[in-house]
């Protein structure tokens, strides 16, 4: 799938803050650059998952990291848009969203799968476990260490060197949606669908609920 240049920093920023729900199935087909010391990766995004603000906000979501409120950690989702939220989970993996809506106003979309477009020898190299391409970038913490993305990069905007966004020439022609990965509780319910992925793209991540805590 061909892309275009990513319009003007200010255009393209304004267009990235717009409603993180509508913009999640906009941004299936993007790609996104990250030119680091070791080389140059991109990957076009193939599953995307919108996540709003905290609970006395005008669009609470029980599944966002903002839920509670603005933590040191969370910072970037309250800042402009087009920056990265980059997070360490599970004690080994980093996850990265674009952050996106109107400064102030928390919301952004977490990256979870996508084909490396450029810089597979790299992102091969990243991801030595990796059984085949489609596999390199499936899932959140693949699509960052595919990306060389750690907390280092969190806040940095996602529309300036070493960084670059491109939009896709023309819609994904077929975009399924369904519940949020691994969020526990409402989140992640059938009222939060706001997982959306290129239907039938070989890259994009399996299904998993979150599992049940057991006291």
């Amino acid at each position: 799938m061909s892309t275009r240049a990513a319009p003007a920093g200010e255009q393209l920023r304004e267009f990235l803050s717009g409603d993180a729900r509508e913009l999640a199935p906009q941004l299936l087909g993007a790609v996104l650059t990250h030119e680091s010391r070791e080389g140059r990766v991109s990957v076009r995004l193939t599953e995307v998952e919108a996540y709003l603000g905290p609970e006395d906000s005008l669009h609470p979501d029980p599944g966002s990291h903002t839920y509670r409120g603005p933590t040191p950690r969370n910072a970037p989702m309250f800042g402009p848009a087009g920056h990265l939220y980059v997070y360490f989970t599970y004690g080994m993996h980093h996850c990265t969203n674009i952050v996106c809506g109107p400064a102030g106003v928390a919301s952004a979309l977490l990256l979870r799968a996508g084909e490396i477009v450029e810089g597979l020898e790299l992102a091969q190299h990243r991801r030595p476990t990796s059984r085949n391409p489609a596999d390199l970038a499936s899932g959140p913490a693949r699509l960052a260490k595919a990306l060389g993305l750690t907390t280092a990069y969190s806040g940095r905007d996602a529309l300036a060197p070493p960084f670059g966004l491109a939009l896709p020439d023309t819609p994904v022609a077929q975009v399924s949606s369904g519940p949020r990965v691994g969020v526990s509780g409402v989140g992640g319910s059938d009222h939060y669908s706001w997982r959306f992925w290129v239907t039938g793209d070989p890259t994009v991540s399996k299904y998993k609920a979150a599992k049940r805590r057991t006291e």
